[in-house]
C-alpha cells in the first residue's frame, strides 16, 4: 500500500468537508506501474486497496465554469516537477489555503458526533447571535505531514495570508529546515492568494524574501482545480471531520478541534489565534510592481513565478 500511495501523490484531489478522495490515474494503470516496479497485481487488486484508503469512484459532473484552462494538464505537470525538485533538494514546499470562513457560537455544525443527547443550538444562523468569527488560515508541509492553522477574527485578506506564512517560517520551518534557502508554495488560483493578486505577492516578497532572505517559488494550481491542492484532503478534511457535529461555541473550541486533529498516517497540527484586524482594499501601485523582484517562469507564466530577495543592491 506504501507504494500506491506514493504513485498517487501528486494524482489526487480530494473534497476538504467529507474527506473523500479521487485520482486520474485508471486502476489499470496503476497497477501496470506496480508491475514495472517488480511487485505483480492485478487492477481489482488494486481497486479494493484504494477503497480502503478512502479513494472513490466518481463520475462527471457539469459543474466546471465556461470550461477548464486547455492548460491544466500542462500546470499538473509542472506542479509535479516543482514538488519533485524541492523534495530532492531538500528545501521544504507548503500548500496554503484558506478553509471556510465559520461563525463562532451556538449554531448547527453538520455532521454526526456520538452523544447521549442532542446537543440544542441556535434555529437561525444570525451573525447577530455570534460570537464573531473564525477565518482558518491553513498551511500544510508536504515533506513533514505536518499542519499550521491560524485563526483570524477580522478578514480574509492577502496581508492576513502572507503574515500567516512569515509566522509559520519563523516558528517552525526555519527551524525544521535550517538550511533551506528557498520555498516552494502550492496555492489555489483566486481569492487571497490568487495568481493575479498583487498584494499577494508583494507580500510574500515583504514577509519572506525581504525579512528572511528566502526565495520563493509559486505554482498555482488552475480556476476550477482547487480540490487538487494537497491542503483540501490532507488537512482541511481531517479538520471538518473531527469537528464534525459539534457546535463552534467559542475561539478555544474552534482551536482545540484544530489542535487534536490526527491521523495513522502522523499528521499533526499546531493552531493559534489571530487578533489583528486586517483592512480590506489594499492596493499595490504599477510603481510598486515594477520594483518587484518577480520572474515568471518559461511554461505558463501566469501561474508560476519565483520571487528573490534584492543582495548588493541589485
Amino acid at each position: 500500500m506504501a507504494r500506491i500511495h506514493a504513485l498517487m501523490k501528486n494524482e489526487t484531489a480530494g473534497d476538504p468537508m467529507t474527506g473523500l478522495k479521487w485520482t486520474r490515474k485508471t486502476t489499470e494503470k496503476v497497477a501496470k506501474e506496480l508491475r514495472s516496479l517488480g511487485i505483480e497485481v492485478g487492477a481489482r487488486t488494486v481497486a479494493k486497496l484504494l477503497r480502503k484508503m478512502r479513494f472513490s469512484l466518481r463520475v462527471n459532473h457539469k459543474k466546471r465554469s465556461s470550461g477548464s484552462p486547455r492548460e491544466r494538464d500542462a500546470q499538473f505537470t509542472q506542479i509535479a516537477n516543482l514538488r519533485e525538485r524541492f523534495a530532492a533538494a531538500g528545501n521544504p514546499v507548503i500548500s496554503v489555503d484558506t478553509k471556510k470562513k465559520e461563525l463562532v457560537g451556538s449554531f448547527r455544525n453538520a455532521g454526526r458526533s456520538w452523544q447521549q443527547e442532542a446537543i440544542a443550538v441556535n434555529d437561525h444562523d444570525f451573525r447577530s447571535l455570534a460570537v464573531g468569527v473564525a477565518i482558518p488560515q491553513g498551511i500544510y508541509d508536504l515533506h513533514a505531514n505536518r499542519g499550521s492553522v491560524f485563526v483570524g477574527t477580522s478578514h480574509n485578506t492577502p496581508e492576513f495570508a502572507t503574515e500567516c506564512i512569515e509566522k509559520w517560517w519563523r516558528q517552525e520551518g526555519k527551524k525544521r529546515y535550517p538550511h533551506a534557502t528557498e520555498l516552494g508554495i502550492l496555492a489555489d488560483g483566486g481569492g487571497s492568494n490568487g495568481y493575479k493578486c498583487r498584494a499577494w505577492k508583494h507580500g510574500l516578497y515583504e514577509q519572506l524574501c525581504r525579512r528572511h532572505g528566502l526565495t520563493v517559488t509559486l505554482a498555482h494550481y488552475p480556476p476550477g482545480a482547487s480540490k487538487w491542492n494537497p491542503i483540501e484532503h490532507r488537512l482541511f478534511s481531517e479538520i471538518s471531520k473531527n469537528w464534525a457535529g459539534r457546535p463552534l461555541d467559542s475561539y478555544d473550541t474552534v482551536l482545540n478541534y484544530i489542535r487534536t486533529t490526527k491521523t495513522s498516517t502522523g499528521l499533526r497540527v499546531r493552531a493559534q489565534l489571530s487578533r489583528k484586524s486586517y483592512k480590506m482594499g489594499l492596493s499595490i501601485g504599477d510603481a510598486q510592481m515594477r520594483k518587484l523582484p518577480l520572474h515568471t517562469g518559461s511554461t505558463l507564466p501566469q501561474w508560476n513565478y519565483t520571487l528573490r530577495p534584492v543582495r548588493n543592491g541589485k
